[in-house]
């Protein structure tokens, strides 16, 4: 697994556009839902704005379905459509685009959410940071642009947050202030991206930073 560091530029490698562990893009399954969600589109950068609206809206984002089991972060299993957070819904958008030959990888950032709920901020002990926040990073017109897929329309309508836009060659990711203008979204570290999920990592950061209560308990996975 290779891993570039925030900011870090460079043109892909094979292993942007292979099959892995996680971003398993040659299971059937995944390139099924990757040529349906792109399905007309006439480029590129056409079909990884429709791949990324159709993990974004496709999927809804749940906080509280954490669980800590690499089979909830495997491409192959999100594709189902079960409720989940932004990081398998990001190991998708990664997959589906290598599926129609678009180079990817997973990205990690700490993000402060200004606006979480007293009841999810119970649930993580009081802890405001998401560690590890996941974003998929995609290869389009010569440039690497990232891609945060995770909150849902509904969900932003719902607690009026601006949804998070693509256009396939600026970066999509979350905004500061709400469509109130309160404080949202604090990004506060980018750790780079990879080229598969660093799965360890995650559950060593996650453990760490949340009470075990957090979690969705791994029997109930699938």
């Amino acid at each position: 697994m290779i891993h570039y560091s925030a900011g870090q530029k460079g043109k892909p490698l094979p292993e942007h556009l292979e099959s892995a562990r996680f971003i398993d893009s040659a299971d059937a399954a995944v390139r099924r839902y990757a040529e349906q969600a792109a399905s007309g589109a006439r480029s590129p950068l056409e079909q990884a704005v429709r791949l990324f609206y159709a993990v974004r809206d496709g999927i809804r984002y749940d906080a509280f379905a954490v669980r800590l089991d690499p089979l909830a972060h495997t491409a192959s299993n999100i594709v189902g459509g079960a409720p989940t957070y932004c990081i398998p819904k990001a190991v998708l958008l990664a997959a589906a685009a290598r599926a129609l030959g678009i180079p990817s990888g997973v990205g990690l950032s700490n993000v402060r959410n200004h606006l979480t709920t007293p009841k999810l901020l119970e649930r993580m002990g009081g802890n405001d940071l998401f560690v590890d926040h996941g974003y998929a990073v995609l290869y389009l017109e010569d440039r690497w642009v990232k891609a945060a897929p995770a909150f849902n329309i509904e969900l932003c309508e719902r607690f009026a947050v601006r949804p998070t836009e693509f256009d396939g060659r600026s970066d999509a990711v979350f905004q500061e202030f709400d469509r109130h203008d309160r404080r949202h979204m604090e990004y506060v570290a980018d750790h780079g991206f990879w080229t598969d999920l660093p799965y360890e990592r995650i559950e060593r950061d996650m453990l760490a930073a949340y009470p075990p209560s957090f979690f969705v308990p791994t029997a109930e996975s699938f």
